[in-house]
């Protein structure tokens, strides 16, 4: 059984569901709130890879990047920031690299703070090394993982993070046969119950040394949101990605329920929907992400956001300085905006244009609404196994696309789409394990990567 089930949302009103101020603020790092009436900007940066030959090489590397980022603060005049640091599988497989790496940023931080009072936080995401093939997801680089979360604990790090797979053998499956039981299946109950094993295990480990910040279902429904693609180049439905996104916050919300405490990592799109149920601080990423990847939800991300970050972006030199310098002074004005309008008293102003100008542009922006972000976190926390949030879920979304559809302007493709996932997710059976047991059978056959022993099954 989970830590805490979470049967009611913390946020029930729309209205309180904003951006710089969460139910539950995070106090940490060196003198960093989070959640507690202003965004902070939370910069995310990777080095060449031919950078990263070795122990030495890999502290240089990210100390340059460090120094050059809050140089570049202190002369904007920022008061907060965080930075994050997503391990790339060497310094995961190497654990005392990484626990290099995340020591010696968090002495130059301190520094900073030292010197100059900025306020700062560090994040560590964990690589997620697993393979269902290799060791499985229980055993093998687990215990490489694990070894990791633990030696970055020890070394400083504030917030532990990691973008974990389990269920990714089975989603692109699901996604190229347009099969929302199979995303049912693939996202909603293998993710979650992978989900909290790991939570479990991270919680254990990493105890009173850091925040376990929590997941992301990036590998399920970032994935899909990808290849989704734009207006024109639609290489999957819009409206079974948006569905997809829906499910997703059922498996990220297990991270919470075994034990994490946000601030969630910002590619987790679906976090609008984990504030709501859980009044924990969450960090979104959106326009600003596009160094990484393009989406059509670049605004709506903002509208709830307590940290506003960029996704990684790459090391390299632009005609203003370093990418990462470039890119933190974007999130830092983005941020003093938000704030401006905190102190103003004009959130609700400022919110409503945030939403409106992406809410109807797609129904993938649609579900990450306020308004859908609350009632899809409802309907998910009325039932308390997976299979049944995740039903739940997915139809509240395509309620609520429904309802939309005209001033989404779906195409007609779309509106098929629409009909047939109304229809599968009426035919589901009620049953969960004649469900899971259906799944386990069908799936043994059709990817050979699927060993139900790495989910207990």
């Amino acid at each position: 059984m989970p830590k805490k089930l979470f049967t009611s949302v913390e946020i029930s009103d729309p209205k309180k569901l904003v951006f710089g101020k969460a139910k539950k603020p995070l106090r940490y790092g060196f003198d960093l709130e989070i959640g507690n009436g202003y965004v902070v900007p939370e910069l995310k940066y990777f080095p060449k890879p031919e950078r990263l030959k070795d122990e030495a090489s890999s502290v240089a590397v990210y100390q340059e990047i460090t120094e050059q980022v809050l140089k570049h603060a202190i002369n904007l005049g920022a008061e907060r920031l965080q930075l994050e640091t997503e391990l790339p599988a060497i310094l995961t497989e190497n654990a005392q690299w990484g626990a290099s790496v995340t020591h010696k940023q968090i002495e130059i931080m301190e520094k900073y703070h030292d010197e100059y009072g900025l306020k700062i936080g560090y994040r560590a995401t964990i690589a997620d090394l697993r393979n269902v093939k290799k060791g499985g997801l229980r055993d093998g680089f687990f215990h490489t993982v694990m070894d990791s979360f633990e030696a970055n604990a020890e070394a400083g790090a504030h917030l532990v993070s990691i973008e974990s797979f389990g269920g990714k053998e089975i989603i692109g499956h699901a996604i190229v046969h347009g099969d929302i039981g199979g995303v049912i299946f693939a996202t909603g109950i293998l993710g979650s119950i992978d989900v909290a094993f790991l939570w479990e295990n991270i919680v254990n480990v990493v105890k009173n040394k850091s925040i376990p910040a929590g997941d992301t279902a990036c590998a399920h429904a970032n994935s899909t949101m990808i290849l989704a693609n734009g207006l024109v180049n639609r290489m999957i439905s819009h409206v079974f990605s948006a569905v997809v996104r829906a499910i997703s916050a059922v498996r990220s919300l297990a991270a919470y329920e075994a034990g994490a405490l946000g601030p969630g990592k910002d590619c987790g799109y679906e976090n609008i929907i984990i504030k709501a149920i859980t009044g924990y601080p969450m960090s979104m990423e959106g326009k600003t992400s596009a160094c990484a990847h393009t989406s059509l939800v670049g605004n709506i991300a903002l509208a709830a956001a307590d940290l506003w970050s960029n996704e990684s972006v790459e090391h390299i030199r632009l005609f203003a300085g370093m990418a990462p310098v470039v890119f933190f002074e974007m999130l830092n004005y983005d941020c003093e905006m938000l704030n401006a309008s905190i102190e103003l008293g004009k959130v609700d102003e400022l919110e409503g244009i945030i939403v409106h100008s992406n809410a109807f542009k797609d129904p993938q922006a649609l579900v990450l609404t306020l308004e859908s972000a609350v009632r899809i976190g409802k309907a998910i926390v009325v039932k308390k196994d997976y299979y049944h949030r995740s039903i739940n879920a997915a139809k509240e979304a395509i309620a609520i696309i429904e309802e939309n559809k005209e001033k989404l302007k779906l195409p007609k493709m779309e509106l098929l789409y629409l009909k047939k996932i109304k229809n599968d997710l009426n035919n589901l059976p009620d049953d969960e394990e004649s469900f899971i047991e259906s799944k386990v059978a069908y799936y043994k056959k059709e990817v050979s990567e699927f060993t139900p022993d790495n989910y207990g099954l």
